[in-house]
């Protein structure tokens, strides 16, 4: 059982991870937000090429989405790690990625730049070029009077003037550590999205684990009450059948074999009727009260003149769920302490009815009550019934025992529990 439940636990431990579906959905919004932010601050500043850089920022989200889908493989490796283990490889891993991103944002808008440039000499009406080493070349024209600049190519106008046109490098060919400070400065923005990201499947994962040990707990919780009811039925069955078969050797002992003969088919039927459902289940309350009918056949065999049983259920109590052999312990008693203590006649009745949504249970008997100094065999019955009670229903129960103005009485009061089909038939009638 130990090895069952350890297995359990460590395959609960190992399921528990983030639905890929749930996983991808976070990191749609996110990019999907980024993608909506970036746009809306493009059209706020008014940046021509609203087109061309609306599918290129699309196109990034896209690459967004799969190098995040990458984050998280490599997350997922550490999803049964401790907490500081999965936010160092969360702050570790979303740089590269981050910079992976970067370098596609870069590829995506690199040729921006130049349909920017040539916008805007064309709004100005200037020549802008680059040389061949990359410089960014503004052609600006330069008046002398009577003379000409080197290089330049001179024209007169009407007063007499040259005019030349001279180039003004406006921007620098990029360097190698230029681009890596452009590919930083977008890098640490995605960076700090993929972090974002991370700790967002890291709540989702922490949500998702939680759930899972509760339902382990409920598991285990759930077995241990099933192992407290089976145990408390089988100490039944053990106690029924000694009593059992030291009535039948005292049969067989008298001469009695006829009847020794009918209680031995009995005692089977009993057996056959007791063993047909599981231990920890409920059964109906009739069947509850046919098996303490066959129960008090059985002794009938042994008090012929002495024992009479009555029994009183309700039909439409007969389908209320009562634990699988709860009254067998305090029917015992009754023979016991009662029928077999005295020579007159001695009822046994068994009444069920019900109070307020609840099922109340008596065994009740008109004889003489416990006898002194029998009280410990007496009452391990009844803790026997209690104990069984509490484990199914928790404290929400109601069990007295004790001697009455005629007899002995032991009263159950659980809640009344009734399957649907029968409700409905009777609703519908």
């Amino acid at each position: 059982m130990t090895t069952t439940l350890s297995s359990e636990t460590a395959s609960g431990e190992s399921a528990a991870t983030v639905p890929f579906r749930m996983v991808l959905f976070s990191m749609v919004v996110l990019w999907a937000t980024y993608f909506a932010l970036a746009t809306v601050r493009s059209l706020v500043m008014d940046f021509d090429f609203q087109f061309e850089l609306g599918w290129r920022r699309l196109a990034v989200t896209a690459a967004g989405v799969a190098f995040t889908v990458v984050l998280w493989l490599l997350l997922r490796l550490f999803d049964n790690r401790a907490l500081w283990l999965k936010i160092s490889a969360a702050i570790a891993l979303a740089l590269p990625v981050a910079l992976a991103i970067g370098q596609i944002n870069y590829l995506v808008f690199r040729d921006m730049g130049s349909a920017y440039e040539k916008a805007y000499a064309d709004r100005l009406n200037l020549n802008v070029r680059r040389d061949e080493a990359g410089n960014l070349l503004v052609d600006v024209p330069v008046r002398r009077f009577g003379a000409t600049v080197p290089g330049t190519a001179p024209s007169a106008n009407d007063q007499g003037e040259v005019v030349d046109s001279q180039s003004v490098i406006i921007a620098p060919a990029e360097t190698y550590a230029d681009f890596w400070r452009k590919l930083l400065d977008v890098a640490l923005g995605r960076y700090f999205l993929l972090l974002a990201w991370a700790s967002t499947y890291f709540a989702l994962l922490a949500g998702v684990q939680a759930r899972a040990a509760q339902r382990r707990e409920e598991q285990f919780r759930s077995a241990a009450k099933a192992a407290e009811l089976r145990s408390l039925r089988y100490q039944v069955n053990p106690h029924f059948l000694f009593n059992t078969l030291n009535s039948l050797s005292a049969l067989v002992m008298t001469g009695k074999a006829d009847r020794a003969e009918r209680m031995i088919q009995t005692i089977s039927r009993f057996y056959r009727h007791s063993l047909a459902n599981e231990p920890t289940a409920d059964v109906a309350l009739k069947d509850e009260f046919d098996l303490q009918k066959l129960y008090l056949d059985i002794e009938a065999v042994r008090f012929p003149t002495r024992l009479v049983s009555e029994f009183d259920l309700p039909p439409d109590l007969e389908e209320a769920r009562v634990p699988g052999m709860i009254l067998q312990p305090l029917v015992e008693n009754s023979v016991k302490y009662a029928v077999s203590a005295v020579s007159r006649r001695v009822k046994i009745t068994l009444a069920a009815r019900e109070e307020f949504d609840r099922l109340v249970v008596t065994v009740s008997d008109d004889g003489p009550g416990v006898p002194p100094g029998e009280r410990h065999g007496f009452g391990i019955g009844l803790a026997n019934v209690r104990d069984r009670l509490e484990a199914r229903f928790g404290p929400d129960i109601g069990f007295t025992s004790g001697p009455v103005p005629d007899g002995y009485c032991t009263e159950i009061r659980i809640p009344l529990t009734l399957p649907l089909t029968p409700r409905l038939a009777n609703h519908n009638a």
